[in-house]
């Protein structure tokens, strides 16, 4: 993926014309705060955060919950205070998962028994019935061959270059979920029952990523705030099982490339059979605080938001099946306890939060339930400063979400973050990962989000995606760990400002998010 970096000049012209003028107005902090912030403490951090020990971290696991104590005696030891629930630095929330039941579900192709998640793998979470023949469509392009009603069965063609979203798991993986999406989209408003897609030599590679991933299921979190806007009732995709207007199958599933032969036959009987399954995991969002000096003002709090979580123990890639997530997001998760140690060791006039919330990779579950049952009221904290992946990449490139329309909430938050950055990290900033359009869609995946969402101003820190993103390779020996400590300065230096200029930055007039 090509990037454009530009200068701090120009990420947003108003922006950074304010920075200069605002830049000597912002108390600089001791010393001997910054000097706490130390490449030693984090690389050390870091090998223990996402070490092979602590399994990856996936959430409502119990390896979630091991790196979360760890935080959590870490925070101790620096001297932060706890800020959770009953006076620890816990906030307890369950996730809710849905899934296919394996034992419950059944596909079968004439005699053939074909096992789910070895043969063939649902796309999507669906509860559904399907009894039909089958027919054999091709690759779907022939719109005379009639596949109403029945069981499609279509060969795999590659999908466009543009579907091949870069950076997200492997490359099989991701042609594969592509793919299937493109192939099955062939059939869409021609009422097939279901459609079968017949995977091809890639796809085939990717097949065991792809049924490991979609046989986890879905997740959510009771009583969240939103990470996108809510959809009026019957808007987007249709319920479960059935239809939508007969514009889309049922169920859509990848089959293995041998099983070709056996499928392709007409009229066979096919069978489908998907029933779900619910059940909640525990997962927690670990929250300390550093009180604040000034008597008026230490009631506001400027928030620190990192996750602990990530992918846990998955399907091996070169031998390796611990996906460490050491930049995603051990990275900021140590940076979290360098700035702690800064602010321990000089306080600013506001108080700080440190908040690390779980299940982020299950879809921001944590933050959206801290944004709704916030541990103080929302209208008392005055900036989110989110990171998510801070070092990897150029060591002179990084982004700054949040610093242009309609993501852009603070213009003042703004100027601080970029005034910071000339004092510390001085990183030419990439705008494409910002814009609306860029196809990562990247502003909307991190922790900020139910925050800006929900009318508090919000940034968000990140050295962009890399090719070890969402892999066993993602780890602390592949941190640029001089970066991520200019990163750690940066973010450190903004939330400084913050916590100390008389006045909280105000929201812009008007914000409202586009999605």
């Amino acid at each position: 993926m090509r990037h454009q970096l530009i200068t701090l000049a120009l990420v947003a012209a108003p922006l950074a014309a304010q920075a200069p003028k605002h830049a000597a107005t912002y108390p600089a902090p001791p010393a001997a705060a910054m000097a706490a912030i130390r490449e030693s403490d984090l690389k050390r951090d870091l090998y223990t955060l996402a070490g092979d020990a602590m399994r990856g971290r996936e959430a409502g696991s119990l390896d979630e919950l091991r790196a979360s104590m760890w935080i959590a005696d870490q925070l101790r030891a620096i001297g932060v205070k706890p800020a959770g629930e009953n006076g620890t630095y816990f906030q307890w929330w369950n996730m809710k998962r849905t899934r296919i039941a394996t034992g419950a579900s059944a596909v079968h192709v004439g005699t053939a028994a074909l096992a789910l998640w070895k043969d063939v793998a649902p796309a999507a979470n669906a509860e559904t019935e399907v009894a039909a023949p089958t027919v054999f469509a091709g690759d779907g392009s022939d719109s005379t061959i009639d596949v109403r009603g029945k069981v499609a069965v279509v060969t795999m063609t590659a999908p466009s270059q543009a579907v091949k979203v870069e950076g997200t798991y492997s490359y099989e993986y991701r042609y594969a979920a592509a793919a299937v999406a493109s192939t099955a989209g062939r059939l869409r408003g021609r009422g097939a029952a279901a459609v079968i897609v017949v995977a091809d030599s890639i796809a085939d590679a990717g097949f065991d990523a792809f049924a490991m991933l979609r046989a986890r299921g879905m997740y959510d979190v009771e009583g969240g705030a939103y990470r996108f806007a809510p959809q009026p009732p019957g808007a987007g995709r249709g319920g479960r099982g059935g239809t939508a207007g007969g514009a889309a199958p049922s169920v859509v599933l990848l089959a293995r490339r041998s099983l070709l032969g056996t499928l392709r036959a007409d009229g066979q009987a096919g069978d489908i059979r998907l029933h779900l399954e619910q059940f909640d995991s525990p997962s927690v969002n670990i929250i300390g605080v550093v009180r604040g000096t000034d008597a008026k003002l230490r009631d506001e709090y400027v928030l620190y938001s990192s996750h602990q979580d990530h992918d846990g123990v998955r399907y091996p890639i070169a031998g390796d099946s611990i996906w460490n997530g050491a930049d995603d997001n051990g990275s900021v998760s140590v940076a979290l306890l360098a700035a702690a140690r800064a602010f321990v060791k000089a306080p600013a006039k506001r108080s700080v939060l440190f908040v690390y919330h779980g299940a982020e990779e299950r879809g921001l579950l944590g933050s959206r339930y801290h944004a709704a049952h916030p541990v103080v009221p929302l209208s008392q904290i005055v900036a989110v400063l989110n990171g998510d992946m801070i070092g990897r990449n150029s060591p002179d490139s990084a982004s700054l979400m949040g610093i242009q329309p309609p993501h852009l909430n603070s213009s003042e938050l703004v100027a601080m973050a970029l005034a910071a950055n000339d004092k510390t990290g001085k990183f030419h900033l990439d705008s494409l990962w910002d814009r609306p359009t860029h196809p990562e869609m990247w502003y909307y995946r991190s922790d900020h989000v139910p925050y800006a969402r929900l009318g508090v101003p919000a940034i968000e820190y990140s050295s962009n995606l890399h090719p070890d993103y969402h892999t066993p390779r993602d780890e602390p020996s592949r941190i640029d760990y001089g970066k991520l400590t200019r990163m750690t300065q940066w973010m450190y230096l903004t939330g400084w400002y913050v916590a100390n200029v008389p006045k909280r930055p105000a929201l812009e007039p008007g914000f409202k998010l586009e999605r």
